[in-house]
This record gives C-alpha cells, structure tokens and sequence, in this order.
C-alpha cells in the first residue's frame, strides 16, 4: 500500500473547498456579473490577499457566491456598504473560528513531541473532509441559533429604549482577569500555558452562557463580557470568582453595542475597576451599586473613593454573598 506523501495547498484547497481555481480576479468578477472593484473589496473584507491580475484563483463557488451579492444588491434590500459591513463581519469571525478549528483538529490527531511524519499530515486532512458535511450542518444551525439569540437581545433592548440599533443602552458589563498571570505564564511550556488560557475561557464561557449573558471577547488573561442587568453581571462574577483565581470589575450604564464588541466610558470604567480589585474580588460602580441595592444573598461594601485614569475619582464598592 503507497504511503500517502505530504499534502500540499493545491490538495488542502481542493479538499477542503470543493472546487477547483479556474478563474483570474477580472474573470471572476464579470461571470458574476459584479464588478471588480466590488469584488475586489469584498475579497478584502473577507480577509484574503490581494492577488496578481493573472493569478487563477477563483473557482465556480467563488462566481456563485458573488452571484448572491449581485442578487442582494439588486433587490435593494441592502446597499454597497451594508454589503461591505457584512463581509467584513463573516471574514472576521470565520477566519478565528477556522483557525481555532485547525489548531484543535492539529493538537488532537498529531504527535505533540515528536514533528508529524507525510502520513499523519495526510490523515489529518482526510479526516477533516470527513467530518465536513456534519460541521458545516452544525455551523449553519448554530449561526442561526445565535442570530436568533441576538434578535431577541436587540429586542429586548428596544423596549426599554426608542433610540437607534447604534444608541447607547444600559447594560452591565465587566471584565475577569487572571490573577498573577505573568508570573504564572513563566513557570509554563507552551502547552501548558495554552491549556491554563483555553480551560479560563472555556469555564468563563460557559458561566456567562449559562447566566443568559454575552462573552464578547477573550483577551488571553481576562475575558469581557455583558448582560441585561447587574443581578445578572453579580451572579456571573460571583461564581467566576469562586472558580479561578480572578480580579472582577463591574459597570452598568450606556454602552454602545457596535461589530460585536462594547464600547463607552461604562467599559473603560468596569476596566478600572479591575485594576482596583484586589485577588479574589470584585469591585463594582456605584451604578451598579445601586441596581443591586435590596437584592437577596448579595452584599455591597462601600470603599474608599480611587483615581481611575482617564475618568477621575471614582466610588468603588465591593461585591460578596451575603453572610446572612
């Protein structure tokens, strides 16, 4: 039996995409009736090199999906730069989540001390075309699960507010922050640092899903994340800091929600406040302070009042279980 060699790229994109490149950036460009400046824009957003005009890189799936662009912009139910907007959001969050995918496909399947030899690179990639179609069902249906938990945020957003998509709304938001994590990260080898990262972000994730809350996003060390209101924020630090070993500032007040991130003097304040806590605490504003006054098997301690950068001299309170 021939020992299957080293895959290349022309292999992994064939494999993996489905259909061969037959087409230049201008041919593709006029079979989808698009035009290449268009094109070109959308192969940007989605976060792919730009080729050189004779480059044959483009294959009939590429022509149809431009098709389906052609096919929206012709509708008018969206315009250029929504189109543009949306692109850039699929480019994005596809490329992390493919990346995260292949390094976890990698780390499974491959000797992790040894380099792999032809034949495991080669099984690898056979087992990836394998298990395509069922991820790309669960793709398809998560994504429409999670579009639908969006709206239904967005709608509950609407009726307590008559501003726009991009106003400000009040919400909590705070960040958890891995406590000693430099030092720490100097005791480690690679992988183990890798698993002290990915085991904070998979029990940070799954306590703020469970609480009904948004992860909006992981910065190594520290997570951020959302929700509807500070009952909802204090429970999820709560038991975040009964887990880890984490500092925890909390904020509620206007946040603009904007390309899936948070933004507003109300983030830079719960990220102060971080900074102010001290190991295994949590240190809240006074909004939030005041949300959460009268509300059972919680405690709020006033602290002496601390300089934030960039916001001044702020009121800091500390968050617990009521001992009653």
């Amino acid at each position: 039996m021939e020992t299957p060699g080293r895959p290349t790229a022309e292999e992994i994109e064939r494999l993996l995409v489905g259909t061969p490149a037959r087409y230049t950036r201008a041919e593709v460009a006029a079979k989808s009736g698009v035009s290449q400046e268009l094109a070109e824009r959308i192969w940007r957003a989605l976060g792919f090199a730009t080729l050189s005009d004779d480059a044959v890189a483009f294959s009939d799936a590429d022509v149809a999906a431009l098709g389906r662009v052609r096919t929206m912009l012709d509708s008018g139910l969206l315009d250029e730069q929504t189109v543009l907007r949306m692109t850039r959001a699929l480019g994005r969050t596809t490329a992390r989540l493919a990346q995260w995918q292949a390094e976890i496909m990698v780390g499974a399947m491959l000797p992790k001390d040894t380099e792999a030899s032809d034949s495991e690179l080669a099984a690898v990639l056979e087992t990836a075309q394998n298990l395509l179609p069922d991820f790309e069902h669960v793709l398809v249906h998560v994504w429409r699960a999670q579009l639908a938990a969006a709206g239904t945020r967005m709608l509950a957003l609407a009726d307590t507010s008559d501003e726009t998509e991009t106003a400000k709304v009040n919400i909590a938001v705070g960040f958890a922050d891995l406590v000693s994590f430099t030092r720490r990260a100097r005791d480690l080898d690679e992988r183990q640092l890798a698993a002290l990262v990915e085991g904070f972000e998979a029990r940070a994730a799954d306590v703020v899903a469970a609480h009904g809350a948004r992860l909006v996003k992981t910065l190594g060390d520290e997570v951020l994340f959302s929700a509807p209101s500070a009952g909802v924020a204090a429970r999820i630090a709560l038991e975040l800091v009964e887990a880890d070993e984490l500092r925890i500032g909390l904020a509620y007040g206007p946040v603009l929600q904007m390309m899936g991130d948070v933004f507003g003097t109300t983030v830079n304040l719960a990220a102060r406040l971080t900074a102010i806590a001290r190991p295994g605490t949590i240190v809240v504003d006074a909004g939030l302070a005041a949300e959460l006054a009268g509300q059972p098997g919680l405690d709020v301690l006033r602290i002496r009042r601390r300089p934030a950068r960039g916001l001044g001299v702020v009121q800091p309170y500390v968050l617990r279980r009521s001992s009653s």
